[in-house]
């Protein structure tokens, strides 16, 4: 079974997420982020899986989506975690969703809190 997943968009995105994570934590300090894989949408007949990350200082997310039917595409868009997401997302091909790349959104994202964010 495990096989079967090497390959898959989602452990693509996990083992970045991953390397991302742990580079994150040892720049930043104050960055911890805390990220959630979330299939529940399966079982609405949505054949899509989640995935937040989270920061709880910032109160920032960066939610990602992958479908099953768009294998090389993720779906993506930075908002709020205590705010319901907007149905607006960017696209970005899942090989150009690289550690360095999620490195950057979490330090950019994460960096300020949602109030510095709206104050500009």
């Amino acid at each position: 079974m495990e096989d079967d997943l090497e390959d898959t968009p989602i452990k693509h995105v996990c083992d970045a997420i991953e390397v991302a994570h742990t580079k994150i934590q040892q720049d930043f300090e104050h960055i911890n982020p805390v990220v959630g894989v979330i299939n529940r949408m399966r079982k609405f007949g949505i054949p899509t899986d989640l995935i937040t990350i989270d920061c709880l200082k910032s109160g920032k997310r960066i939610l990602l989506a992958l479908h099953d039917d768009k294998p090389e595409i993720a779906n993506y868009q930075f908002c709020l975690r205590d705010e319901d997401p907007s149905d607006d997302f960017e696209s970005i091909a899942i090989e150009s969703l690289t550690a360095q790349q999620l490195y950057e959104w979490m330090k950019e994202s994460f960096s300020t809190t949602a109030e510095e964010s709206i104050k500009g």
